[in-house]
């Protein structure tokens, strides 16, 4: 419970921003939230709620550890899931699907702590590299959705939107209850300190990688089920709104602060202000200019350096 209220803190600003837009949501679009409409609501925005936790171990482990790889490492899985699993093999089974998307996404993450951490390539240059290789992979794979997929599956968008959601939360609860978590967030504040306080940095980093992967693998067969379908083009446009949905939920860019609530709220309010955009009839330019502006005031807002100034400010203010 404390570490629930503590990352609510830690994203107040997302907290706030929720309040405002939940408001204008009710007031314009009251439908959204109808009891009926909840579990379609739910099953809309928990592909991009968990892509934003999938992103978020990494960038908790520090080192600028941003996988930009997450969109398509989502389609890959989705792709390999629909085309090879269901339709070219027949394994329709949940018992099937979802260990083969959680090993797999858990593979493409080692592959990922591998480049950043083994071979010590800048983390955003290495996920950059699976980002471009994922991305042409699914494409090569299957040029053109495909589908249909199991009716569980479908009902994973609907009245069972909530427990790809769930099985996140479950992993996340029991990874907090672990030495790992602690490990994770405390190489993310400062690695050379943990290194010297007898910490294995480079296993723990690739841990996060491995971890962010298997969130990865639950994304994916929760976007396979939103579509009914795989698309190897739907899954990259996942990546710098997850990473965006991070920022916004309080999670420190640098690395040590911040989870998976604070995540999962940034998430919502990316998709708050996408619902509000489209019952205005904006221009979708509209909704990149305010992702931008969501990230840059959301990353001021966790900058130590932008906070030390302005309590230096205030300060300084106080003294005259």
């Amino acid at each position: 419970m404390k570490s629930a209220i503590s990352s609510l803190i830690e994203a107040k600003f997302a907290l706030a921003l929720f309040a405002v837009l939940a408001t204008l949501t009710l007031f314009l679009t009251p439908g959204r939230f109808a009891p009926d409409a909840l579990g379609t609501t739910l099953g809309l925005v928990a592909p991009l709620m968990l892509a934003a936790i999938a992103a978020t171990p990494v960038i908790l482990a520090g080192r600028e550890g941003i996988d930009i790889s997450i969109g398509p490492m989502m389609g890959l899985i989705s792709v390999l899931v629909v085309k090879v699993l269901i339709l070219d093999w027949g394994l329709t089974s949940p018992f099937a699907v979802i260990p083969f998307a959680l090993i797999l996404g858990g593979a493409i993450g080692a592959l990922n702590g591998l480049l950043a951490v083994v071979l010590r390539i800048q983390p955003i240059v290495a996920t950059l590299g699976t980002y471009l290789a994922l991305a042409g992979l699914s494409t090569w794979i299957l040029p053109a959705p495909k589908g249909p997929v199991p009716t569980w599956l479908t009902w994973l968008s609907e009245g069972g939107s909530i427990l790809p959601l769930l099985g996140a939360a479950v992993i996340w609860a029991m990874v907090k209850r672990s030495p790992l978590h602690g490990n994770i967030m405390a190489i993310g504040g400062e690695d050379r300190a943990a290194y010297a306080a007898g910490m294995q940095v480079g296993l723990i980093r690739t841990c996060a990688y491995v971890l962010g992967g298997v969130f990865a693998g639950i994304a994916a067969l929760s976007l396979t089920a939103l579509l009914g379908s795989a698309d190897a083009q739907v899954g990259p446009n996942y990546t710098l709104l997850a990473i965006a949905a991070a920022a916004l939920g309080g999670i420190s860019l640098a690395g040590g602060k911040g989870g998976m609530i604070g995540a999962a709220l940034g998430a919502i309010d990316i998709f708050l202000i996408q619902n509000l955009i489209t019952y205005m009839n904006a221009s979708p330019f509209f909704l990149q200019i305010a992702y931008g502006l969501l990230l840059v005031v959301a990353v001021c807002m966790n900058s130590e350096v932008i906070a030390a100034r302005l309590r230096s400010g205030k300060t300084a203010i106080g003294a005259l």
